[in-house]
C-alpha cells in the first residue's frame, strides 16, 4: 500500500512539473515571435559585367557559358585554390552561331580575384581583382571590346537580410588596360543583387564608364551603362540568366538593349 502511495505521489509531481514546463514554454512563444529563418541564397561572384566580393571556395569551380548577339559565345571557368583565391580563363567568338566564318577572340583572357577582407557585422568584404575579358565584339583598330575589361579593380560588398532572404550591395572601382582609344580614366560601378521568391533572383548594376565616353573614339555616350540579370536559380548550383544591357541606351552603335543569355554551373572536386 505505501509503495501505491509513493509512486502516484511521484507521478503527480511529474505531471505538475511537466505542464509548468509546458505552461513557461508557451508564455515564451507569445513574448517572443519566431523570426523568418533568412535564406543564404545564391552567392553571385558576378552581376552582369561588374564583379562582386565573392569567390569561389577552395576546391570549387565553376563553368560558365554566355549566349551574346551576333551570334557570340563565350566559355569561362573559375577555380577556387583556396577560401580567399580564385583564378580562371575564358575564350569565345562573334558568329559562333551564324552562318558566316567565326571572329575569334585575339587571345584568351584571365580573371584573379583575392579576398582581403571577409564581411562583418558592419564592414563589407573587400576583394581586389583582375580581369582582362571585355564583352561584344573585339575592335582591332582600337585593340578593345564594345564593354571594356574592368582591368585591375576593387569592390566591397555587404549583404543585408530582407525577411526570408538576402539583399547584396556591391561597389567598386576599376582601371581598364584597355587604352588604345586615349581614355584613360579610372571607372566605378554599383550594384546589387537579391531573391524575389525562391526560383527567381534578380542583378542590377550600374557602370559609370567614364572610361569610356570620349566624343571621337569611345563606344559610349557619356552616360554610363544600365545592365540587368533576371536568374532562374533551378538548383543550388544551376543558375540560368537573362541578360538585359545598355538599357540607358548609352552605346553609339546600338539602336536597342543588348539581350543575351548566361548559363553557370557550379561542382566541387
Amino acid at each position: 500500500m505505501r509503495s501505491v502511495l509513493f509512486v502516484s505521489a511521484l507521478a503527480i509531481v511529474a505531471l505538475c512539473h511537466v505542464n509548468d514546463v509546458h505552461a513557461q514554454y508557451a508564455r515564451q512563444q507569445q513574448q517572443e515571435p519566431v523570426k523568418p529563418k533568412v535564406q543564404p541564397g545564391w552567392m553571385p561572384t558576378m552581376l552582369v559585367d561588374c564583379p562582386t566580393a565573392g569567390t569561389r571556395q577552395r576546391g570549387s569551380f565553376d563553368i560558365t557559358m554566355r549566349v551574346e548577339p551576333n551570334g557570340g559565345l563565350l566559355a569561362a571557368t573559375n577555380i577556387g585554390l583556396s577560401n580567399r583565391f580564385m583564378v580562371g580563363i575564358s575564350y569565345g567568338a562573334e558568329g559562333i552561331i551564324a552562318e558566316e566564318r567565326p571572329t575569334w577572340n585575339p587571345r584568351i583572357e584571365f580573371n584573379v580575384k583575392l579576398n582581403l577582407v571577409d564581411e562583418g557585422f558592419v564592414f563589407p568584404a573587400v576583394t581586389l581583382g583582375f580581369s582582362s575579358q571585355g564583352y561584344g565584339p573585339y575592335t582591332d583598330s582600337t585593340e578593345r571590346y564594345h564593354f571594356k575589361s574592368k582591368g585591375f579593380y576593387a569592390v566591397g560588398s555587404k549583404n543585408y537580410p530582407v525577411y526570408e532572404w538576402q539583399l547584396g550591395l556591391h561597389g567598386g572601382v576599376n582601371y581598364s588596360t584597355e587604352q588604345e582609344d586615349k581614355d584613360e580614366n579610372i571607372d566605378f560601378f554599383i550594384g546589387l543583387d537579391t531573391r524575389l521568391n525562391k526560383d527567381v533572383g534578380l542583378a542590377v548594376e550600374y557602370d559609370f564608364a567614364t572610361n569610356d565616353n570620349r566624343r571621337r573614339t569611345s563606344e559610349g555616350k557619356g552616360r554610363g551603362y544600365l545592365n540587368v540579370a533576371i536568374q532562374w536559380l533551378y538548383t543550388d548550383n544551376l543558375v540560368m540568366e537573362l541578360l538585359l544591357k545598355n538599357l540607358n541606351n548609352n552605346r553609339k552603335s546600338a539602336s536597342d538593349i543588348w539581350r543575351g543569355l548566361r548559363v553557370v554551373y557550379v561542382e566541387h572536386f
